[in-house]
Protein backbone atom coordinates (compact mmCIF):
# COMPACT_ATOMS: atom_id res chain seq x y z
CA UNK A 1 0.00 0.00 0.00
CA UNK A 2 0.83 3.43 -0.60
CA UNK A 3 1.66 6.39 2.45
CA UNK A 4 -0.99 8.93 0.78
CA UNK A 5 -4.59 10.30 1.99
CA UNK A 6 -6.55 8.07 -0.69
CA UNK A 7 -4.99 5.11 0.19
CA UNK A 8 -5.66 5.60 4.12
CA UNK A 9 -9.06 6.66 3.32
CA UNK A 10 -9.96 3.95 1.49
CA UNK A 11 -8.09 0.78 3.66
CA UNK A 12 -10.08 3.25 6.61
CA UNK A 13 -13.76 2.41 5.28
CA UNK A 14 -12.98 -0.86 4.30
CA UNK A 15 -12.00 -1.50 7.70
CA UNK A 16 -14.84 0.33 9.62
CA UNK A 17 -17.54 -1.54 7.59
CA UNK A 18 -15.76 -5.03 8.08
CA UNK A 19 -14.67 -5.01 11.74
CA UNK A 20 -14.96 -1.48 13.93
CA UNK A 21 -18.84 -0.70 12.97
CA UNK A 22 -19.87 -3.97 13.67
CA UNK A 23 -17.61 -5.02 16.94
CA UNK A 24 -19.42 -1.26 18.47
CA UNK A 25 -22.91 -2.92 17.48
CA UNK A 26 -23.44 0.86 15.90
CA UNK A 27 -26.84 0.96 13.54
CA UNK A 28 -29.33 3.12 12.68
CA UNK A 29 -31.84 0.35 11.54
CA UNK A 30 -35.00 0.77 14.07
CA UNK A 31 -34.39 4.69 14.16
CA UNK A 32 -37.43 7.35 13.56
CA UNK A 33 -36.97 8.99 10.02
CA UNK A 34 -35.27 8.56 6.89
CA UNK A 35 -31.27 7.84 7.06
CA UNK A 36 -29.01 10.53 6.38
CA UNK A 37 -27.71 10.43 2.55
CA UNK A 38 -24.17 10.46 4.17
CA UNK A 39 -23.63 7.20 5.88
CA UNK A 40 -21.59 7.54 9.37
CA UNK A 41 -18.72 5.59 7.83
CA UNK A 42 -18.56 8.58 5.68
CA UNK A 43 -18.67 10.95 7.92
CA UNK A 44 -15.67 9.20 9.44
CA UNK A 45 -13.72 9.02 6.55
CA UNK A 46 -14.46 12.71 6.08
CA UNK A 47 -13.61 13.92 9.41
CA UNK A 48 -10.26 11.97 9.34
CA UNK A 49 -9.55 13.72 5.69
CA UNK A 50 -10.35 16.88 7.11
CA UNK A 51 -7.90 16.87 10.00
CA UNK A 52 -5.17 15.10 8.51
CA UNK A 53 -5.31 17.82 5.82
CA UNK A 54 -5.16 20.78 8.48
CA UNK A 55 -8.35 22.56 7.15
CA UNK A 56 -9.81 23.88 10.27
CA UNK A 57 -12.46 25.97 9.16
CA UNK A 58 -15.57 23.80 8.19
CA UNK A 59 -16.78 26.06 5.76
CA UNK A 60 -13.40 26.27 3.89
CA UNK A 61 -13.98 22.17 4.63
CA UNK A 62 -17.13 21.93 2.45
CA UNK A 63 -15.81 23.88 -0.43
CA UNK A 64 -12.51 21.72 -0.56
CA UNK A 65 -14.53 18.77 -0.10
CA UNK A 66 -17.13 19.62 -2.95
CA UNK A 67 -14.18 20.72 -5.36
CA UNK A 68 -11.55 17.65 -4.65
CA UNK A 69 -13.86 14.97 -2.69
CA UNK A 70 -17.16 14.60 -4.61
CA UNK A 71 -16.41 11.60 -6.50
CA UNK A 72 -15.46 9.32 -3.46
CA UNK A 73 -18.18 11.17 -1.54
CA UNK A 74 -21.10 12.22 -3.83
CA UNK A 75 -23.65 13.30 -0.80
CA UNK A 76 -21.60 15.92 1.15
CA UNK A 77 -24.18 17.80 3.07
CA UNK A 78 -24.30 21.89 3.77
CA UNK A 79 -21.85 23.45 5.87
CA UNK A 80 -24.62 23.77 8.84
CA UNK A 81 -25.98 20.03 7.57
CA UNK A 82 -21.89 19.20 8.26
CA UNK A 83 -21.02 20.81 11.72
CA UNK A 84 -24.71 19.32 13.12
CA UNK A 85 -23.77 15.34 11.85
CA UNK A 86 -20.20 16.15 13.43
CA UNK A 87 -21.63 17.40 16.97
CA UNK A 88 -24.26 14.45 17.03
CA UNK A 89 -21.37 11.65 16.48
CA UNK A 90 -18.89 12.78 19.24
CA UNK A 91 -19.61 9.40 20.78
CA UNK A 92 -19.30 7.33 17.62
CA UNK A 93 -15.58 9.07 17.28
CA UNK A 94 -14.41 8.18 20.76
CA UNK A 95 -15.18 4.56 20.45
CA UNK A 96 -13.78 4.46 17.11
CA UNK A 97 -10.56 5.96 18.09
CA UNK A 98 -10.43 3.00 21.02
CA UNK A 99 -11.26 0.71 18.49
CA UNK A 100 -8.76 1.80 16.10
CA UNK A 101 -6.11 2.00 19.00
CA UNK A 102 -6.88 -1.99 20.02
CA UNK A 103 -5.92 -2.43 16.40
CA UNK A 104 -2.23 -1.35 17.03
CA UNK A 105 0.67 -3.40 18.47
CA UNK A 106 1.67 -0.45 20.73
CA UNK A 107 -1.89 -1.01 22.74
CA UNK A 108 -0.74 -4.11 24.34
CA UNK A 109 2.84 -2.21 25.18
CA UNK A 110 3.36 -1.62 29.05
CA UNK A 111 3.88 1.64 28.54
CA UNK A 112 1.56 4.74 28.89
CA UNK A 113 2.24 8.63 28.88
CA UNK A 114 0.22 11.16 30.68
CA UNK A 115 -0.08 14.95 30.41
CA UNK A 116 -2.42 17.83 29.61
CA UNK A 117 -1.99 20.70 27.28
CA UNK A 118 -4.18 24.25 26.87
CA UNK A 119 -6.87 24.19 24.56
CA UNK A 120 -7.94 28.07 24.39
CA UNK A 121 -11.72 29.46 23.43
CA UNK A 122 -11.06 32.79 23.18
CA UNK A 123 -8.51 35.37 22.91
CA UNK A 124 -10.75 38.58 24.00
CA UNK A 125 -12.60 39.86 27.39
CA UNK A 126 -16.10 40.34 24.61
CA UNK A 127 -15.74 36.48 23.85
CA UNK A 128 -15.34 35.30 27.41
CA UNK A 129 -18.36 37.34 28.33
CA UNK A 130 -20.48 36.54 25.42
CA UNK A 131 -19.22 32.81 25.16
CA UNK A 132 -21.63 29.62 25.18
CA UNK A 133 -18.87 28.21 27.09
CA UNK A 134 -18.82 30.46 30.07
CA UNK A 135 -18.95 28.86 33.38
CA UNK A 136 -17.71 25.82 32.03
CA UNK A 137 -14.14 26.81 30.41
CA UNK A 138 -11.78 29.15 32.78
CA UNK A 139 -8.55 31.00 33.18
CA UNK A 140 -5.11 28.67 32.86
CA UNK A 141 -1.58 29.03 32.97
CA UNK A 142 0.48 27.93 30.36
CA UNK A 143 3.96 27.11 31.78
CA UNK A 144 5.56 26.13 28.39
CA UNK A 145 4.96 29.64 26.65
CA UNK A 146 4.86 31.89 29.80
CA UNK A 147 1.42 32.67 28.55
CA UNK A 148 -2.06 33.10 30.10
CA UNK A 149 -5.16 31.34 28.13
CA UNK A 150 -9.04 31.31 28.42
CA UNK A 151 -10.41 27.91 27.77
CA UNK A 152 -10.07 24.10 28.57
CA UNK A 153 -6.95 21.87 29.44
CA UNK A 154 -6.93 18.46 27.13
CA UNK A 155 -5.87 15.80 29.38
CA UNK A 156 -4.20 12.86 27.14
CA UNK A 157 -3.05 9.37 27.76
CA UNK A 158 -1.55 7.86 25.00
CA UNK A 159 0.78 5.37 23.76
CA UNK A 160 4.51 5.87 23.23
CA UNK A 161 3.70 6.41 19.42
CA UNK A 162 0.93 8.88 20.23
CA UNK A 163 -2.14 6.26 20.48
CA UNK A 164 -4.67 7.58 22.27
CA UNK A 165 -6.05 5.65 25.00
CA UNK A 166 -7.98 7.98 27.35
CA UNK A 167 -8.96 11.55 26.77
CA UNK A 168 -10.83 14.78 28.67
CA UNK A 169 -11.22 18.29 28.68
CA UNK A 170 -11.23 20.25 32.06
CA UNK A 171 -11.67 23.44 33.24
CA UNK A 172 -7.71 24.75 33.89
CA UNK A 173 -8.93 26.20 37.67
CA UNK A 174 -8.94 22.11 38.38
CA UNK A 175 -6.04 20.64 39.63
CA UNK A 176 -4.10 18.45 37.37
CA UNK A 177 -3.73 15.34 39.43
CA UNK A 178 -8.20 16.08 40.45
CA UNK A 179 -8.83 15.90 36.49
CA UNK A 180 -6.63 12.98 35.70
CA UNK A 181 -7.85 11.04 38.94
CA UNK A 182 -11.33 11.63 37.48
CA UNK A 183 -10.57 10.79 34.07
CA UNK A 184 -9.00 7.41 34.56
CA UNK A 185 -11.61 6.33 37.13
CA UNK A 186 -14.51 7.03 34.18
CA UNK A 187 -12.42 4.95 31.70
CA UNK A 188 -10.58 2.78 33.88
CA UNK A 189 -11.05 -0.22 31.69
CA UNK A 190 -8.47 1.06 29.32
CA UNK A 191 -6.16 0.57 31.98
CA UNK A 192 -4.50 -2.73 32.18
CA UNK A 193 -3.16 -4.33 35.32
CA UNK A 194 0.64 -3.53 35.87
CA UNK A 195 0.76 -0.68 33.24
CA UNK A 196 3.50 1.97 33.96
CA UNK A 197 1.82 5.64 33.60
CA UNK A 198 4.64 7.91 32.43
CA UNK A 199 3.47 11.38 33.90
CA UNK A 200 5.57 15.11 34.75
CA UNK A 201 5.85 16.91 37.81
CA UNK A 202 2.32 18.03 38.14
CA UNK A 203 0.99 14.37 38.84
CA UNK A 204 3.56 14.50 41.84
CA UNK A 205 1.00 13.46 45.29
CA UNK A 206 0.91 11.03 47.67
CA UNK A 207 -2.90 10.45 46.81
CA UNK A 208 -2.51 10.07 43.36
CA UNK A 209 -0.29 7.91 43.35
CA UNK A 210 -1.84 6.23 45.98
CA UNK A 211 -5.30 5.62 43.13
CA UNK A 212 -2.84 5.07 40.04
CA UNK A 213 -1.62 1.74 42.25
CA UNK A 214 -4.39 0.78 44.68
CA UNK A 215 -7.40 1.46 42.51
CA UNK A 216 -5.60 0.52 38.87
CA UNK A 217 -3.54 -1.54 39.68
CA UNK A 218 -0.86 0.19 37.16
CA UNK A 219 2.50 2.15 38.39
CA UNK A 220 2.97 5.89 38.25
CA UNK A 221 6.96 7.39 37.36
CA UNK A 222 7.65 10.91 36.89
CA UNK A 223 10.62 13.18 37.21
CA UNK A 224 12.42 13.59 40.90
CA UNK A 225 11.17 16.68 42.39
CA UNK A 226 14.08 18.33 44.37
CA UNK A 227 13.19 18.39 47.58
CA UNK A 228 12.43 14.37 47.79
CA UNK A 229 14.71 11.26 47.36
CA UNK A 230 15.93 10.29 44.04
CA UNK A 231 13.79 7.42 42.21
CA UNK A 232 13.71 7.90 38.55
CA UNK A 233 15.54 10.88 37.31
CA UNK A 234 14.59 13.69 35.17
CA UNK A 235 13.36 11.42 32.46
CA UNK A 236 13.47 14.05 29.65
CA UNK A 237 13.78 12.04 27.16
CA UNK A 238 10.49 10.22 27.67
CA UNK A 239 8.65 13.01 28.53
CA UNK A 240 8.98 14.47 25.12
CA UNK A 241 7.69 11.86 23.62
CA UNK A 242 3.85 13.04 24.51
CA UNK A 243 5.35 16.90 24.20
CA UNK A 244 5.36 15.38 20.11
CA UNK A 245 2.30 14.22 20.31
CA UNK A 246 0.80 17.83 21.29
CA UNK A 247 2.76 19.44 18.55
CA UNK A 248 1.27 17.53 16.15
CA UNK A 249 -2.27 17.85 17.23
CA UNK A 250 -1.18 21.50 17.32
CA UNK A 251 0.23 21.77 14.15
CA UNK A 252 -0.64 20.03 11.60
CA UNK A 253 -4.54 18.84 13.13
CA UNK A 254 -4.93 22.72 14.47
CA UNK A 255 -5.99 22.00 17.74
CA UNK A 256 -6.08 25.52 18.99
CA UNK A 257 -7.79 26.92 15.61
CA UNK A 258 -10.91 24.09 16.71
CA UNK A 259 -13.12 27.15 16.46
CA UNK A 260 -15.73 25.08 19.28
CA UNK A 261 -17.61 27.76 20.35
CA UNK A 262 -19.87 25.38 22.13
CA UNK A 263 -19.72 22.20 24.74
CA UNK A 264 -20.74 19.45 22.07
CA UNK A 265 -18.83 21.81 19.30
CA UNK A 266 -16.05 22.06 21.10
CA UNK A 267 -15.72 18.26 22.00
CA UNK A 268 -16.44 17.10 18.71
CA UNK A 269 -13.78 19.14 17.03
CA UNK A 270 -11.28 17.57 19.64
CA UNK A 271 -12.45 13.96 19.10
CA UNK A 272 -12.10 14.58 15.12
CA UNK A 273 -8.83 15.78 15.66
CA UNK A 274 -7.67 12.20 18.08
CA UNK A 275 -9.27 10.26 15.15
CA UNK A 276 -7.15 11.48 12.65
CA UNK A 277 -4.49 11.05 15.02
CA UNK A 278 -5.72 7.90 15.72
CA UNK A 279 -6.36 6.95 11.79
CA UNK A 280 -2.74 8.24 10.59
CA UNK A 281 -0.92 5.97 13.61
CA UNK A 282 -3.03 2.92 12.78
CA UNK A 283 -2.05 3.08 9.20
CA UNK A 284 1.51 3.32 9.69
CA UNK A 285 1.41 0.43 11.21
CA UNK A 286 -0.44 -1.10 8.52
CA UNK A 287 2.67 0.23 6.15
CA UNK A 288 5.64 -0.34 8.70
CA UNK A 289 6.82 2.97 8.60
CA UNK A 290 9.57 3.90 10.83
CA UNK A 291 7.96 7.12 12.53
CA UNK A 292 4.81 5.60 12.96
CA UNK A 293 3.18 9.05 14.29
CA UNK A 294 4.42 11.37 11.50
CA UNK A 295 1.17 12.02 9.41
CA UNK A 296 3.29 14.40 6.76
CA UNK A 297 2.52 12.31 4.01
CA UNK A 298 -1.25 12.74 4.47
CA UNK A 299 -1.37 16.77 4.61
CA UNK A 300 -2.22 16.65 0.64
Amino acid sequence: MKTDLNTLLTTLYVHLDDRIIPALGFSRRGRPGRPPALTDIELLCLVVAQHLLGIASDRKWIRYANTYLRPMFPNLPQQSGWGKRVRQATGLLSAVITELGRDTPSWGEITRLIDSTPVPCGKSRETVKRSDLAGHAGYGYCASHSRYFWGFRLYLVCTPDGMPVVWGLANPKIGEREAAQAMLRHDRHLIQQGQVIIGDKGFAGREFEGFITDELGAHLIRPDRKDEKKRFGKLGGIRQWVESVFDTLKGQLTLEDHGGRTIPGLYSRVAGRLLALAAGIWHNWLLGTPNKRSLIAYDH
